[in-house]
């Protein structure tokens, strides 16, 4: 029974969903513009990742992820875009072992996309080539994340 309503369903079954996906903040700088549209030397970009979660109330979780790219030419700063796309997520009945990888990875994941379209958005309409961000491994950031708090643990404990 597949089109059963949701008053029948199990309340103690695992429950995911999203609830809204927003811009929390959005930043773009140019400011050697109209001189930096004239140079010719490629830029370095550089790509700043930050991850935030928090729950917003018993089974509502706020999942947040910033990028920042700045391109620069020597010293000169060429434009740098920093845009944080927010989710709010309804996650219910999932064993806490399992909610911080759900919302480290699988949540970020949902989000990183909007981030990463903003921010091509935002280059090419301050004239500038676009930008393509590659996909992030968040499983990857996660699991080192966790295994550099068990060497902080591991060290502390032999003090």
């Amino acid at each position: 029974m597949a089109d059963a309503p949701a008053q029948q369903q199990d309340p103690n079954a695992p429950h995911f969903s999203i609830e809204k996906i927003y811009l929390k903040d959005l930043s773009v700088e140019n400011p050697n513009a109209p001189q930096s549209y004239l140079w010719r030397e490629s830029p370095t970009v550089e790509i700043g990742l930050e991850q935030d979660q928090s729950t917003i109330e018993d089974g509502f979780h706020n999942v947040s992820v910033k990028v920042t790219v700045t391109a620069t030419i020597a010293d000169k700063t060429m434009f740098l875009v920093e845009a944080a796309m927010g989710g709010i997520f309804q996650i219910r009945n999932i064993p806490e072992p399992e909610l911080q990888p759900l919302l480290a990875v699988h949540c970020a994941n949902i989000i990183f996309p909007y981030a990463r379209e903003l921010i091509s958005d935002a280059v090419q309409r301050m004239g500038y080539p676009a930008i393509y961000l590659q996909p992030i491994n968040f499983e990857a950031i996660y699991q080192a994340r966790v295994q550099q708090q068990l060497e902080q643990a591991a060290a502390a404990t032999k003090q």
